[in-house]
């Protein structure tokens, strides 16, 4: 402002920038001028035109001077106090300090832990199974020529006296299969059961884990199999496969737990020597 207009403005004002619609008009052609590109021609051309209009018109009002007003000012005594500065700091948490910014769970069970509850877990399930061939058709061999037969599909036709006879084909089908489905379900045990807030819910989830899976598989074999669907005594399956999830269960939460890293320092993740990220304590 120059110091003529400094003399002729009022007191208790300042001196601000006018208002002005010109940018808003430029913005608004090159909008359209850009979003003809995927309409039509004649909507770019629109917006060509408003664009120069705005600029040549934003350019006017502010040079070879630019255009300005004046705004009052509040009295001292009407303006907001100053802030004052506090001699106060704040503590601030780190990652995992009183569960700050961490993922649950923050403490999983180690992965040999479900491989373990596979193990036993299967065995257990092995023992209920041949007992069940011992009892009902006085063969250990009818439960596994049973199981082998989802992958043979002469044994899901053979008679009951085939079933019960010892088959080295099926055994060894049978073996594979149960050895590596235990597995796989003692590794999602060990995942599973770390996110379940108490120890009732982990008795709950190796107990209805099994039955939902046993839901699933009897309302899916009758279409899949019918035939072994037929051969299947589903009391004593349901049976087998809770004593599963029991035994696997109880192994895998009566494991050991250990820390996930994301609570670490990002160098100490990454796996660098970078002292003073990690307590001593931790290290050890």
């Amino acid at each position: 402002m120059s110091s003529e207009e400094k003399r002729n403005s009022p007191g208790g004002m300042i001196e601000v920038p006018a208002p002005t619609a010109w940018p808003m008009i430029t913005a608004l052609g090159l909008a359209l001028l850009a979003a003809g590109l995927v309409t039509h021609l004649v909507v770019s051309a629109l917006g060509l035109i408003l664009a120069l209009r705005g600029a040549v018109g934003w350019f006017r009002e502010d040079l070879p001077v630019q255009r300005v007003e004046f705004a009052p000012v509040r009295a001292a005594i009407e303006r907001a106090k100053p802030v004052k500065a506090s001699a106060r700091s704040v503590i601030h948490l780190t990652a995992g300090q009183a569960s700050h910014r961490v993922r649950i769970p923050a403490e999983i069970h180690p992965y040999s832990s479900g491989l373990k509850g596979g193990i036993v877990g299967g065995v257990a399930m092995a023992v209920v199974a041949l007992a069940y061939g011992l009892i009902a058709h006085g063969s250990v061999w009818y439960p596994i020529n049973l199981l082998a037969a989802a992958a043979l599909p002469s044994l899901a036709q053979a008679g009951a006296s085939q079933l019960e006879a010892f088959n080295g084909l099926a055994f060894i089908i049978a073996l594979i299969s149960h050895g590596a489905i235990s597995l796989l379900v003692g590794l999602l045990f060990a995942v599973l059961l770390p996110m379940l807030p108490s120890k009732r819910a982990a008795f709950w989830g190796s107990f209805m884990a099994p039955v939902l899976w046993t839901a699933l598989v009897w309302a899916t074999l009758r279409v899949v199999n019918p035939l072994l669907d037929a051969r299947i005594d589903w009391v004593w399956f349901i049976v087998s496969q809770i004593v599963f999830g029991m035994t696997a269960g109880y192994i895998v939460h009566h494991s050991g737990t250990v820390e996930t890293m994301q609570t670490w320092p990002l160098a100490a993740r990454a796996g660098l020597e970078a002292p003073g990220f990690i307590d001593e304590k931790e290290e050890e």
